[in-house]
Order: C-alpha cells, then sequence, then structure tokens
C-alpha cells in the first residue's frame, strides 16, 4: 500500500465531549505525512483510562476537527517522510504517545515510533506497551527494590499492576496487593502475587507498617498507603484511577521517616533512546517468559462505544484492544 491508494480513512472520531454515545465511526482524511514522520497501517490500538477522560473533556487532547482518541497502538510502516533514518518500509513498529490513533492509519514521529522484535507476538506487543513502560518506569527508576523485600500493589490486577507485579516478581521481590473481585485475585496470584486481598473484605488492620514500598496508582487510597508502610518506606505514587488523593500530613511522614516519591513516564520516555533502551528492557522479561498477559478484549474499531463501555464499568481483567 502506498499513499497515494489511500486518501480517506476509516476512524474513530467525535465532535462533542460526553459519554460513550458521542463516539462515531466514519470516513476522514487522511494524515499528511511530515518529513520526520512515518505512517504506521495499525494492527492494533490500545485503549487506556485517559481516552475516556479526553472523550469527557477532562484531559488534555490535540485539537482537531473532528476529535480522534487513541495515543497507543502497534502496526507496520507503510511510509516515510524524506528525512527518517531510523526506520524502514515494511518495518512493525509500536507507539505510546502519538495522538490520532484510533485510526487505520496514523502518522507518527520517528523518534516516537520503536521497533518490534520479530519474535515477539503482536498481540503482547500491544497489550504491554504503555503500561509495559510504566510498570518498568515504577520499578526501576522509582521504587528500585531489592531482592526479598515486600511491596503491596493497589489495582494489582489493572493494566500496570498486573506487569509492574510480575516485573517485581521476576526481580527476586515479594509481592502483595489488593483487587476488587476474585476472578481478578486469582488472576494476580497466578502471576507470582504472594496474597492478595479483596477490597470490600477487612484486611488493612493485620498488614499495618508492613510493607517497604507501597505503589498507588488509585489516589483516594493514599492515607491507607502511608498506613501500610514500614517506617522508612516509600510510596510511590503515580496515579488517581479512583479520585483525587487526600491531603497528606507531611509532619506526621516526617516522624516516621516515610517518603512519597511521585514521577511521570513522560519525564523519563524523553527522546528515542531512552524509547529503545527501556522498551529492551521490557521486552527481556517478555522473552524470559517472566511477564504473562491475560488475554485482551479486543474489539473492532467500529465497535468503539462497546469497548469503551467495558472499560469504564471495570469489569475487564485484561488490556482492552481494538482493531482497525
Amino acid at each position: 500500500m502506498t499513499i497515494k491508494e489511500v486518501s480517506r480513512i476509516k476512524a474513530l472520531y467525535f465532535d462533542r465531549f460526553g459519554g460513550p454515545e458521542v463516539l462515531q465511526y466514519g470516513i476522514l482524511a487522511d494524515p499528511k505525512l511530515h518529513d520526520n514522520e512515518v505512517l504506521v497501517k495499525m494492527t492494533y490500538i490500545g485503549l487506556n483510562f485517559a481516552d475516556i477522560y479526553r472523550r469527557k473533556g477532562t484531559y488534555h487532547i490535540e485539537k482537531r476537527s473532528p476529535y480522534i482518541d487513541g495515543y497507543e497502538g502497534l502496526g507496520m510502516i507503510i511510509a516515510v517522510g524524506k528525512n527518517v533514518t531510523k526506520h524502514r518500509l515494511g518495518e512493525k513498529v509500536f507507539f505510546v504517545d502519538v495522538p490520532f490513533a484510533n485510526a487505520e492509519l496514523v502518522a507518527v514521529p520517528e523518534d516516537h515510533a520503536i521497533t518490534v522484535p520479530n519474535d515477539l507476538d503482536d498481540k503482547i506487543i500491544a497489550c504491554v506497551g504503555l503500561q509495559g513502560l510504566t510498570a518498568d518506569f515504577l520499578a526501576h527508576d522509582l521504587g528500585k527494590n531489592r531482592p526479598n523485600q515486600t511491596v503491596f500493589i493497589h489495582g494489582i490486577s489493572g493494566g500496570v499492576g498486573q506487569i509492574l507485579s510480575q516485573i517485581l516478581t521476576a526481580d527476586g521481590v515479594n509481592v502483595y496487593g489488593v483487587t476488587s473481585t476474585k476472578a481478578k485475585q486469582k488472576v494476580a496470584l497466578q502471576q507470582g502475587a504472594k496474597e492478595v486481598f479483596l477490597r470490600n473484605e477487612p484486611w488493612l488492620q493485620n498488614w499495618l507498617e508492613h510493607f517497604d514500598t507501597v505503589y498507588d496508582g488509585v489516589g483516594i487510597t493514599l492515607e491507607q498507603s502511608i498506613e501500610l508502610l514500614k517506617h522508612r518506606g516509600d510510596l510511590i505514587f503515580y496515579g488517581m484511577a479512583g479520585g483525587n488523593p487526600p491531603r497528606v500530613d507531611l509532619v506526621t511522614l516526617l516522624s516516621q521517616s516515610k517518603s512519597i516519591l511521585t514521577g511521570d513516564l513522560w519525564d523519563y520516555l524523553t527522546d528515542y533512546w531512552e524509547r529503545i533502551a527501556r522498551s529492551r528492557r521490557l521486552f527481556k522479561y517478555l522473552l524470559n517468559g517472566s511477564i504473562q498477559i491475560s488475554e485482551p478484549t479486543v474489539f473492532p474499531l467500529k465497535d468503539g462505544v462497546l469497548a469503551h463501555k467495558l472499560l469504564e464499568s471495570g469489569n475487564n481483567v485484561g488490556k482492552i484492544l481494538l482493531k482497525p
């Protein structure tokens, strides 16, 4: 396929903010390829909570009329700009921070495209892209846990939580966590966690000041996370999937020598070579079998409304992918 053969593309889009019902599927103009970009024919597109927030109008979204959501996906390069030197036609790549991904074709800056090893399955890479790089950065840049330390993960069965748990387990760390259902509890235990609690059951009082590190991407659980930490422990705060965190009493933290560490992946994923180094480290866990991925739920791109509804329901265990 060449650029000339594709003048119109099918995409999932919306022209006003709101619920899943604002999403439409139809034909739009193809993306314009700049000199430093590659044109990627999409195989899988990752759906993330950030896409929900963008659709609602509560999170930054690139200006466009109509709006096209999505920032993550995997596919094959079918055209290259004249200044591109790092990639070639026919190469399989994925990306985690390129707008307008909910479409058949996406124009990707060459420095944002990450080459995929031939011996890794497309669906696996599509499942671990953004969440995998996030988990890698949390474990190796913020947590820096040593073998035999004991850690706790809120939302251990979520997209980041599953991969983070397995990375830490592979690194010799003892992993505990909490989740919402018995099905999700079973998955987390199968992936190597020592013990996984159900959120609606009493468990907290038995584990106060027990953990070296607590990973919290939920937000509203921040006070609970502090209670779970040992003195001199570290709380890794990386998101607000459950709502805004409460105010923290820094004097109490000081008296117990507890620390809160925060970070944004985009302050670490700063250039092409950072993307390559970090993705290769993540790929090693996949290639040696340390990370097992729950089977994703795949929706045709035209059924984006159903995909958004499922993600918002919280009933999915694995990644949700869209397929053009």
